[in-house]
């Protein structure tokens, strides 16, 4: 004869069943609602690691093979290359962005929200400049109203999740990039790769490349204090002073990887800036000065398991100095170009 089943295990089968007969409506909707939070909980590590993975995206050629053949060189409007980069790094954030996020468990990735809040500075960088520069000829042309609607989508605060959200506003600087960029090629947008205009690019890059490596400076533990250079060069000041520039040991981490995120967005833009200003490079015989920086920018790509904070005669390394030297050695390289492109 089948075993019986006593009734006691019975019972216990049913308290784990939220559709078991003889409950209540309240007991069967608190028994889903475990049910719901136990599921979740088990899913949460597989979520994180989807969304992590999602928010570094890989490194892309930004220049066509068919545009890179010597036949094909007029197969492209002058700007297309650079405005399709920046689409490319727009949409690559839109796949998994993070930075607004408010919900368990993405909320606590600030690893991949602070490299996407490196990349939308490039792109705001950028943009800025093609509103301002790149696509005007003079300063009392009438600015072109795609890249002015784009300038002001990425300027929106990353971090709204509502009333907007920032991904409606990256949404829509993304299809003014797309409206620019096909005004480009039917004629009634302009690109103007000059030298001055690339010289404009390299000091808003460079400028940005001066903040991140300030934050990855301050992050050793015996900084603690730095000598103020505010009044350096100043006539009307003087008098400098001693700063506190502590780095909290949870901001290591944030300031890493926004300036990883910096250097990979910068080094994608770099590659379409060589290609579109490539006549003027070649001019000013600058060329090899860019591939190098190009080259230094590809260094930058790389991911400890841990972001250590080791002081400079530790045995244990320090990742943020690491990188601050790579990328203060692009940023001088920046500067050295500039010169080139201003004889």
């Amino acid at each position: 004869m089948p075993e019986q089943t006593s009734g006691s295990d019975l019972g216990r089968t049913a308290w784990f069943n939220p559709l078991a007969s003889g409950l209540s409506p309240m007991g069967r909707a608190w028994r889903i609602i475990l049910w719901a939070f136990f599921l979740y909980v088990i899913s949460t590590p597989f979520v994180m690691w989807y969304e992590y993975s999602r928010a570094f995206p890989p490194f892309f050629n930004p220049i066509p093979a068919q545009v890179q053949a010597p036949e094909g060189q007029q197969t492209v409007a002058p700007g297309e290359i650079y405005t399709g980069t920046m689409i490319t790094l727009s949409q690559g954030m839109l796949r998994a962005w993070l930075p607004n996020d408010v919900f368990y468990p993405t909320i606590f990735l600030d690893n991949p929200q602070n490299f996407q809040l490196g990349q939308l500075e490039i792109i705001r960088y950028s943009t800025r400049v093609l509103r301002d520069k790149l696509s005007r000829q003079r300063t009392t042309d009438k600015i072109d109203p795609q890249a002015d609607r784009a300038f002001t989508d990425f300027s929106n605060n990353p971090h709204l999740w509502i009333f907007p959200a920032a991904e409606s506003k990256l949404a829509d600087g993304v299809k003014a990039l797309e409206a620019y960029r096909r005004g480009l090629a039917q004629g009634t947008s302009h690109f103007y790769p000059r030298a001055d205009n690339l010289i404009e690019l390299l000091e808003q890059y460079t400028s940005l490349l001066g903040g991140v490596d300030t934050r990855l400076a301050n992050a050793p533990r015996d900084v603690g204090q730095r000598l103020s250079e505010e009044t350096a060069g100043d006539s009307t000041q003087q008098g400098e002073q001693m700063l506190k520039v502590a780095v909290p040991w949870s901001q290591i981490d944030d300031n890493f990887y926004f300036a990883r995120g910096v250097s990979y967005a910068m080094f994608e833009m770099m590659l379409a800036v060589r290609w579109e200003f490539r006549d003027v490079l070649q001019i000013k015989r600058s060329g090899e000065l860019m591939d190098s920086i190009v080259e230094d920018l590809r260094l930058a790509k790389f991911e400890p398991m841990i972001v250590l904070n080791g002081s400079r005669d530790s045995i244990f390394a320090n990742h943020s100095l690491k990188l601050m030297a790579t990328l203060e050695n692009v940023r001088q390289k920046m500067i050295n170009l500039q010169q080139m492109l201003e004889r």
